[in-house]
């Protein structure tokens, strides 16, 4: 049974993983591309796990930021730093809020 602070957490995680998904869908759509197109694109065999993403129920496995930022037509370190702020928020805040300058790229992508 989940505590009060865990289940927090979860629900925190859950929204951050939301949020990615609108973020994804959106960058997808600006590209007019559908989901059967991305999976194509990112070697996914099924195009319902890009439908999963898209609602927060998964996640892009870190071996495969590269394809994905080729298939969105990013540079990888602007795809991983806007990622890692849905999936990883603390390490994320460790690494760029403390220097808000150091990821300009990311603060771009909003």
């Amino acid at each position: 049974m989940l505590g009060t602070s865990q289940r927090r957490l979860s629900d925190d995680a859950l929204e951050l993983r939301r949020e990615a998904g609108r973020w994804l869908k959106q960058r997808r759509e600006e590209l007019g591309l559908s989901q059967r197109e991305l999976a194509t694109l990112v070697g996914t065999e099924y195009y319902t796990f890009i439908s999963q993403l898209e609602s927060g129920r998964g996640r892009i496995p870190p071996e495969r930021y590269r394809v994905w930022a080729d298939a969105l037509q990013m540079e990888a370190r602007s795809f991983v730093c806007t990622i890692l702020r849905f999936y990883d928020p603390l390490t994320y805040e460790i690494l760029f809020e403390a220097d808000p300058a150091a990821a300009p790229v990311a603060a771009e992508l909003g």
